[in-house]
């Protein structure tokens, strides 16, 4: 006689893998952007949106967020060598990321559209891992900072292809990362606040030499070949770029001090430093660090808006995959009313996101060709920052719950979407500084303001609910203001005006009007799954799902 162990029960009524799927071809909002935008990336973007729902790279994804990084301070004989060790699934994804250009196709492509082709990738990108995200989006923004002739091999090392993972100088490695180590303790956000110092040393045929002493709080990814960092020198607050790894092939003068122990954004190393005589070569003006720091930000932002959307995309597919292949009380768990509400409801969240973001991507190609669109991206670019990643959060708590007690487990990808979700609002300045700085665009320039206006205004008559938005909004955005406590509440009424005007332009209609009546018409509650329930829902679940393949 044969005994099956646990033969007590079958396993039923399970979802289907969160597997299988194309994060592009599946994708009708990001199908619909690249054939407007960049047609000639739908290849690239085909070829990296199979990656999204592939089991192996998924693997990776898992195993590079069960088995963290290590600091590595010394050598087995002693020698300090301040190196950080990886599971082998990072190192994975980061060749996967970089052969798909993800960090370089708008510095390496002729065609038209290049941040906004680029920005497709990231998009798809954080739908594969979130921690390898944040190397490649800052060695995407260090290209511009690059521009003096002594970097020019820096240039070519990042826009390679190639990922390079050996503790070498930069001359002896096929491919390079760029970090930033901007934030001190004392300090947070404030970078004026910099205690670090920078010493003249010497000028060079390579550029001005300084050597920098002080401490960073928060240095992202510094096994990174080469960083930008702060320093007080005479003149004030300045920038510099500092090599990873000296020509004789030993590590800069910098020491790792710990690694943090993060609440999300596990697979990817944060670290406090120490610089004892770092070297670093002057980039820009003396004293005009932080201007040069915020010119490398407008990318970094964007990529956060991108990102962001990217995974709220992600946790929108996993919601739907659960949802509509698990039954509950006599049909599919989508198929009941309340939760057909709900998963139309995020899918119009996640759409209106995603549109924001890639209108910022198409200003920001168009900066120095359009006036107006210079001034456009000057505000649209902190306001989608703040708006998109202060929407993740919450939108993705409510994707986890469309899973139940299944999404809350680790082997569910939503814990992992879960811990990340809150992680861009924090970054490259958080929602406080967004809306400053939303506010210094419109009170600096009267341009900024007047192109912004004009780019809602331009959909006016399309539904009342809009008109009245856009005339609460101009009668808000006219107000003489003494402070800026009121930062948010125009950031949000300027987030659903764009967000509205860009469904008006590009989506369906069903999707248009329920955005109004629930977001501009007072037609909605305090969480996701309140909208009017009208039959047009269930066509609007249709069109978000991604199909399996």
């Amino acid at each position: 006689m044969t005994v099956h162990a646990y033969a007590t029960h079958q396993v039923l009524n399970q979802a289907r893998p969160a597997i299988g799927w194309n994060a592009f071809s599946g994708d009708a909002v990001l199908r619909g952007i690249v054939a407007r935008g960049a047609p000639w990336v739908a290849d690239k973007a085909t070829a990296l949106g199979a990656r999204a729902g592939d089991a192996e790279v998924q693997e990776l994804a898992r195993l590079a967020n069960r088995h963290g990084p290590e600091l590595r301070t010394h050598d087995r004989y002693g020698n300090r060598i301040d190196w950080i060790e990886f599971h082998p699934a990072w190192h994975e994804l980061m060749a996967l990321a970089f052969a798909h250009e993800v960090p370089s196709l708008a510095w390496k492509t002729s065609e038209p559209n290049g941040h906004l082709a680029r920005a497709v990738l990231s998009y798809l990108w954080n739908q594969v891992e979130h921690g390898t995200g944040c190397p490649t989006g800052m060695t995407y923004a260090a290209f511009p900072g690059l521009a003096q002739p002594e970097f020019a091999l820096w240039r070519q090392k990042i826009t390679s292809g190639r990922y390079d993972k050996r503790p070498l100088p930069v001359a002896l490695k096929e491919g390079a990362s760029i970090g930033y180590a901007m934030t001190e303790k004392q300090g947070g956000s404030d970078l004026r606040q910099t205690q670090t110092t920078a010493r003249f040393l010497e000028d060079t045929p390579d550029g001005r030499v300084y050597l920098i002493t002080g401490h960073k709080w928060f240095f992202s990814v510094p096994q990174s070949d080469g960083f930008f960092t702060l320093a007080r020198t005479e003149s004030g607050v300045s920038c510099l770029f500092c090599p990873g790894f000296l020509p004789d092939g030993s590590r800069n003068r910098l020491q790792i001090q710990r690694l943090k122990d993060k609440a999300g954004n596990r697979s990817n190393a944060s670290s406090e430093v120490e610089f004892s005589e770092c070297l670093g070569w002057l980039v820009g003006e003396e004293g005009a660090g932080i201007k040069e720091i915020l010119s490398h930000a407008h990318l970094t932002r964007l990529d956060f808006a991108v990102g962001s959307a990217g995974l709220m995309r992600q946790a929108l597919t996993l919601a739907l995959n659960h949802t509509q292949s698990r039954r509950g009380f006599g049909s599919s768990l989508a198929e009941q009313p309340m939760m057909t509400n709900i998963l139309a409801d995020l899918a119009i969240d996640s759409e209106a996101s995603t549109l924001m973001a890639f209108r910022v991507a198409a200003a920001t190609d168009a900066m120095e060709t359009s006036e107006e669109e210079r001034h456009l991206a000057r505000v649209t670019t902190p306001l989608a920052k703040f708006w998109n990643c202060k929407r993740a959060a919450a939108f993705v708590v409510e994707a986890l719950e469309c899973h139940g007690g299944n999404g809350f487990i680790e082997e569910n990808p939503m814990a992992r979407l879960y811990r990340e979700a809150p992680l861009n609002a924090i970054w490259e300045g958080t929602s406080n500084m967004m809306c400053m700085d939303v506010l210094r665009a419109f009170n600096r320039e009267p341009r900024t303001k007047e192109a912004f206006m004009t780019e809602v205004g331009a959909v006016r008559g399309a539904n009342r609910a809009l008109d009245r938005w856009l005339d609460r909004l101009g009668d808000e955005a006219a107000k003489p203001r003494n402070d800026d406590g009121h930062g948010r509440r125009l950031a949000n009424l300027m987030a659903y005006a764009l967000q509205a005007s860009e469904l008006r332009k590009h989506a369906d209609e069903a999707v248009f009007e329920s955005f109004c009546r629930s977001r501009l018409d007072a037609d909605w509650g305090y969480v996701f799954g309140t909208l009017d329930p009208a039959p047009e829902l269930a066509g609007i679940v249709r069109r978000a799902t991604v199909a399996q393949v």
